[in-house]
């Protein structure tokens, strides 16, 4: 088969063309390994040798592709989360790892005996996976209304073999669903999880490289972005055990607003967790006797 450039050739190409992003070499690296089937790690090893000229068009497309704004977790058709990968088609978000941030304080509340746990919007489901592979006893509910999102975290159910994990079609905007095995005047999860839409229409990180080509149903919501975090505020007291937890992820100017609507639905012990950048980013309240629903 017919030889073109060396490793080490393509990745500083594709680097350059790709210099207007801050992971141009990261991406460019992960596109590779993509086409040639190896780690970061491998491509290190092998930077001198030559590449196979249908090999190389493949990665050239990826990087054009890349370069006009396709983020680089669709292009792969994967994603890192937790400590697994994740499916990810333009139907869901990229998981991000700030994320893992609201995973680590559900798992702070969640029992490692058996308890029930919600995760509204469940995307390509990140939230309720990485729970579901760290609790292993929990019976974890996973809503979602985009059939094709669903249908992704339904593939991602079965690969990673989490079949405590059930997969539903629903909103949030509706009657949240009871915990299996709980009647319906019952209220029964221990934890809700959402990372609901929290970006105000016509916000200019909309507008930035990636984020323009992820669903952005997924990412708007009106009243200053407020909007679906106020609909679960008010919907999951109704939902959870009296002590139970409501954990949300939300923009990073929206902590002071998300605190007060937490506090002023009864919710009690309200704090925020900052992301990797220091910026708020996770809120959670526990259910209190007088908190409504």
């Amino acid at each position: 088969m017919e030889e073109g450039p060396t490793v080490q050739t393509l990745l500083a190409e594709a680097s350059e063309q790709l210099r207007h992003l801050p992971s141009a070499r990261l991406d460019a690296e992960l596109l590779l390994g993509e086409v040639l089937r190896q780690s970061r790690a491998g491509l290190f090893c092998r930077h001198d040798a030559r590449v196979a000229v249908p090999d190389e068009a493949r990665f050239r497309a990826l990087v054009e592709a890349r370069a006009k704004g396709e983020p680089t977790a669709y292009l792969r058709g994967r994603q890192e989360f937790w400590s697994f990968e994740l499916e990810v088609t333009p139907a869901v978000l990229v998981p991000r790892g700030d994320t893992e941030i609201l995973v680590e304080a559900a798992l702070e509340h969640c029992p490692m005996t058996a308890c029930h746990v919600l995760d509204l919007g469940t995307g390509s489901g990140a939230i309720a996976l990485a729970i579901a592979s760290e609790r292993p006893h929990a019976s974890i509910t996973a809503v979602e209304r985009s059939p094709g999102a669903l249908a992704v975290a339904l593939r991602n159910r079965d690969r990673l073999g989490l079949h405590h994990v059930e997969c539903v079609a629903g909103d949030w905007h509706a009657e949240l669903p009871n915990a299996k095995g709980t009647s319906s005047d019952h209220a029964g999860y221990a934890v809700i999880v959402a990372n609901p839409p929290y970006v105000a229409p016509g916000d200019s990180a909309l507008s930035a490289p990636g984020v323009i080509r992820e669903p952005q149903e997924a990412l708007v919501a009106a009243n200053e972005g407020l909007a679906d975090l106020e609909v679960i505020i008010a919907k999951a007291p109704a939902a959870l055990t009296t002590g139970g937890w409501l954990i949300l992820e939300h923009g990073a100017v929206q902590g002071p607003a998300v605190r007060e609507r937490l506090r002023a639905a009864g919710f009690e012990a309200v704090e925020t967790r900052r992301d990797l950048a220091g910026l708020e980013r996770v809120s959670l309240g526990r259910k209190g006797i007088d908190a409504h629903g």
